[in-house]
């Protein structure tokens, strides 16, 4: 691992691989910026030299230039700066987290930012933003993506069930920091590849009580904020934690983000996990019976998402393949497809729409993983 003396080190550098202390101890993950207090941290405590197995990088990370490339097969190139959006906000909540972790006083502005800029972009493209959920990208910031991934299915679900604008600006705070209670437990827990013990188990089962007390009392929220966090492992049938509760007992918001969370875990990539494609982890959703989830919530979830949510790759029974691109609620299993091959295995140079609503004689057979179709072009 290459040593890199402090000396050299400036707030804002970044680099493509963890930056380590010495041993275990990161300073910082790879691709997000040094502060300066982590600089003065680092000259309090005399230490030296840091390590690190990558690079520096400059304001833009190769990956990043390499995934904007893989997007424009199926994002309208207008859209990018909605990709722009989901990658800056991931990068700030990472930055809250990591403060979170050291104890640092968070001002309310920060969380607000973030949120009221996730709010805007899905009150202008929720298609586009749930498309980014679906895409899974980088899986080694787990909490922050899933949080933001969380904040925005959370948010289109509230805005199906016709939340007011202030509940929604609730829901979403309450949905970004539903999970913050795990920043408290073990990381040799967290990361455990094994099977876990019934003490890991019972101390991984505490983060919602450690989320409500660091949304209330740490970062100081109002009420109805911190039970999101509280009660998002609450079930419908009563049988979640910490407190069992059951039906409308359970605050509106938590129900939402209960869902929510549950079809981020499927969809998004994780270490030592592959992700579901959308239209396998609706299915899985939709099949709970009323055990896990508010079947209010769920039909909420299925009108605002959809069976094949917009951006899925489908294959038809003339064996052409399309994108999702526009859901019909009275008709969710007719969407609009635009094609991207033919039944010959040809790819379309101009765009061709079909609307399946129209078109009794075609109907999609089953949705395919997208890489799939992006080894195909290759």
């Amino acid at each position: 691992m290459k040593k890199i003396n402090v000396s050299t080190l400036k707030a804002g550098m970044k680099f493509d691989q963890p930056v380590y202390i010495e041993g275990e101890n990161i300073l910082v993950p790879a691709g997000i910026p040094l502060k300066q207090q982590d600089i003065d941290r680092l000259i309090q405590w005399d230490i030296e030299e840091v390590y690190c197995e990558g690079r520096e990088i400059g304001p833009e990370l190769e990956a990043d230039k390499e995934t904007m490339q893989a997007l424009k097969a199926w994002l309208p190139v207008r859209d990018e700066k909605y990709l722009k959006t989901y990658r800056s906000n991931i990068e700030r909540v990472e930055a809250i987290f990591r403060d979170i972790i050291e104890n640092a006083t968070i001002p309310h502005d920060a969380i607000d930012a973030v949120v009221q800029d996730l709010l805007e972009a899905i009150r202008l493209a929720p298609n586009e933003m749930v498309q980014l959920v679906l895409l899974g990208m980088w899986p080694e910031r787990r909490l922050s993506i899933s949080a933001v991934n969380c904040t925005i299915i959370s948010t289109v679900i509230g805005a199906a069930l016709k939340l007011t604008s202030y509940r929604q600006l609730q829901l979403a705070t309450g949905a970004l920091l539903h999970d913050v209670g795990m920043l408290r437990i073990s990381k040799s827990i967290l990361q455990k590849e094994g099977k876990l013990t019934e003490e890991e188990k019972k101390s991984i089962k505490t983060h919602p009580i450690l989320g409500y007390q660091i949304i209330s009392k740490e970062l100081k929220y109002p009420e109805e904020i911190a039970a999101i966090a509280l009660q998002h492992q609450e079930h419908w049938d009563g049988r979640g934690y910490p407190r069992q509760l059951r039906g409308e007992d359970i605050q509106l918001s938590a129900r939402i983000v209960t869902v929510a969370d549950a079809y981020e875990a499927m969809v998004s990539q994780r270490p030592h996990k592959s992700s579901v494609i959308g239209y396998s982890a609706m299915k899985n959703i939709l099949s709970d019976n009323g055990k896990h989830f508010d079947p209010k919530v769920l039909r909420a979830f299925l009108e605002s998402i959809g069976v094949f949510p917009v951006g899925s790759i489908v294959q038809l029974n003339n064996a052409s393949i399309g994108r999702v691109v526009e859901n019909h609620v009275e008709a969710p299993l007719r969407p609009k497809i635009e094609l991207l091959i033919d039944e010959y295995g040809t790819k379309f140079s101009d765009q061709q729409l079909v609307d399946l609503t129209g078109k009794k004689n075609i109907f999609i057979v089953k949705a395919i993983d997208p890489k799939l179709v992006e080894e195909q072009d290759r």
